[in-house]
């Protein structure tokens, strides 16, 4: 009976930092991140800037086309992004002011940071027993200006940053509890992971692993979440595109990385570098080593008692190696410049939160009497080399390149909603989806529109357009033009019956004379 309870006294959170204080740390973080968060919505709302981003637009219509379409249905959900972003915001970017604003998306993304900070404010009263650490880490990284902008968008990284911590501080609670509810809170938790952004699929296999150090037995039964949710995604993937995986098609491999794997690295740490400054990418890495330290060190230790077995060690070991499991994200943007895939700086922007994280535990093994004023240097340290309102940072910069095309293509916008009948409009949505949603302004719905998602239809629009529309936007410009911009200059004859109308921003528009309407 003594060595039982000794067990659960070291297991039990109440033994590792009081009740009261750890709940006090969790609602300050809480508090604050929620005035942060809206005030940074707000602000860059004020500035036009919620949704300057074209793949913050292109994430709207994505929920939207479930709905609004010319072929309306689950398969609207396509097969490239994951899907869970959209399904939670598919009813409420049916109201026409949330996604001409964006307002859904970028709520959205407040909340599930949000919630990602506070579980990781939580994890750190418990991992490192000190308030000053667990009240400092989360804000670091919500008041990174890249991290707080992205926040204040559609965009899906903040669902993954949330889900991500939510995953480790879930994580962390399931090695230390054989509690079948906490396998199935885990569970999940990986599964919406999986489902939020390919970065979430390198950081559930990591979990994952852990879980298979610390018990066998029981990671099997935690392991089928995040694996149906793959298999549900590839059915997805087959029922909308015909493929189980796209794996192209969707970006030009000119990266000068295509190939090495050490420029490829390189990018990787010089985009990290950039956003966080390359301090808290030091301050990662001996987060790292004092992670991977505590791990060897309880395993050189062994048993806690005499009549003790490796469990509790190897428990140990991988509860010290969750915050790990967040740098395991690099591997996604090492593979896609590895392999051509343009440099994007947001794709690093997981790696800030990830190094952060990790961080939190090298300051840990500074001496206890330090830990406030090391916890509050670092916090005025970011500031200072991040401004939180920084409109030159690298993320809000990134998402204002095509903003000088968006403005131009106005004049396209004004030209059709001036002679435009009410039929069909045939364009690309994978080259012009974002430029959809912003004529959503003039009055435009995705219903109007002819693009790839509504399958045969777009299909049979490409063999003779003029049979089915009247109407045709090309995107001639951005990466060599777009599929249909391909089509014509392989087959001049596919625009025979149309007349050029408009263009500016790269885009032109078309309309099919009546000479040519089809019997």
């Amino acid at each position: 009976m003594a060595a039982h309870v000794r067990v659960v006294a070291t297991n039990n959170p109440t033994s590792i930092a009081d009740t009261r204080t750890a709940s006090r740390v969790v609602r300050l973080v809480t508090a604050l991140g929620a005035v942060l968060s809206l005030a940074a919505v707000i602000w860059y709302a004020r500035l036009d800037l919620t949704l300057s981003h074209y793949d913050a637009r292109g994430h709207l219509i994505v929920a939207r086309r479930v709905i609004d379409s010319l072929t309306p249905g689950w398969q609207q959900l396509g097969a490239i992004w994951l899907p869970l972003p959209h399904m939670l915001n598919v009813l409420p970017v049916q109201w026409d002011w949330s996604y001409r604003t964006g307002a859904s998306g970028a709520a959205l993304s407040m909340a599930a940071l949000l919630i990602g900070l506070r579980a990781l404010a939580g994890y750190l009263i418990r991992s490192t027993l000190s308030w000053s650490i667990a009240v400092t880490i989360p804000l670091v990284i919500l008041l990174n200006p890249n991290v707080l902008y992205l926040q204040s968008t559609p965009m899906t990284e903040p669902l993954l940053f949330g889900l991500a911590l939510l995953a480790a501080a879930s994580m962390d609670r399931w090695l230390r509890h054989e509690d079948p509810a906490q396998t199935s809170r885990t569970g999940a938790i990986l599964a919406a992971l999986m489902l939020t952004r390919y970065e979430g699929w390198f950081i559930a296999a990591a979990l994952v692993g852990l879980g298979a150090v610390a018990s066998p037995r029981r990671v099997g039964r935690l392991a089928l979440y995040p694996a149906g949710a793959v298999v549900g995604f590839l059915l997805l993937s087959w029922g909308s595109t015909g493929s189980w995986f796209v794996t192209s098609g969707f970006f030009e491999p000119n990266n000068p990385a295509r190939g090495s794997a050490w420029l490829a690295l390189r990018q990787v740490v010089e985009g990290a570098s950039n956003l966080g400054g390359r301090w808290l990418l030091w301050l990662g890495l001996a987060g790292i080593v004092s992670c991977v330290a505590t791990g060897a060190g309880r395993i050189l230790r062994g048993p806690s008692r005499p009549s003790g077995s490796w469990t509790e060690a190897r428990v140990d070991v991988a509860r010290a190696l969750v915050p790990l499991s967040l740098v395991a994200t690099a591997a996604l943007p090492l593979y896609a410049f590895f392999v051509g895939h343009p440099t994007r700086i947001r794709y690093m922007t997981p790696v800030v939160v990830a190094a952060a994280t990790a961080g939190a535990f090298a300051l840990a093994r500074l001496p206890r009497r330090l830990h406030v004023v090391a916890a509050g240097s670092v916090l005025a340290l970011a500031v200072w080399s991040t401004p939180p309102w920084d409109l030159q940072a690298p993320m809000v910069r990134e998402a204002q390149w095509e903003r000088p095309y968006s403005d131009a293509r106005r004049s396209v916008t004004a030209a059709l909603a001036e002679a435009w009948d009410g039929t069909p409009i045939m364009a690309s949505m994978g080259s012009l989806g974002h430029y959809m949603q912003q004529m959503s302004a003039e009055g435009f719905n995705l219903r109007d529109f002819l693009h790839e998602g509504n399958g045969s239809l777009w299909r049979a629009a490409l063999v003779t357009p003029r049979r089915y529309v009247k109407w045709i936007l090309i995107e001639e410009s951005a990466e060599g033009g777009d599929v249909l911009a391909t089509l014509v200059r392989a087959n001049p004859a596919f625009l025979a019956g149309f007349t050029r109308t408009a263009e500016s921003g790269g885009v032109a528009l078309y309309v099919r004379t009546k000479s040519e309407t089809p019997q």
